[in-house]
């Protein structure tokens, strides 16, 4: 289980390093679903762009495709992924969370005894 925690992590985390699938996220985000054709008439990214982000943003599952009017694909967000990679940091956060504790206080002892 923690080996596809950390999967769906990698993966959210390689579609989140791209600032136009983040553009791509948040218009989805603040408008509702929408296809590539309305995405790109909403952002400075090219139809083409846009349907290769979406594609990786589809395998990542951040986005569904969902067949709309006239055979256009529109993309829904989905955030179950997202949910996995923040559960995935607040694991990561709390292995380090003691050890660093545990460095500042021998750094404090260590800066008292000078």
């Amino acid at each position: 289980m923690a080996a596809d925690i950390e999967a769906i992590a990698e993966q959210v985390f390689i579609a989140l390093a791209d600032p136009s699938r983040r553009a791509i996220l948040a218009a989805l985000a603040s408008e509702g679903p929408a296809t590539a054709t309305d995405l790109a008439g909403r952002l400075p990214i090219t139809r083409q762009a846009i349907a290769k982000h979406l594609a990786l943003l589809a395998e990542a599952g951040l986005v569904t495709a969902e067949p709309g009017e006239r055979r256009r694909v529109r993309y829904r967000l989905r955030s179950a992924p997202m949910q996995v990679a923040q559960q995935f940091l607040a694991a990561l956060a709390r292995d380090w969370d003691g050890p660093l504790e545990a460095l500042m206080d021998h750094l404090d002892r260590d800066a008292q005894g000078d």
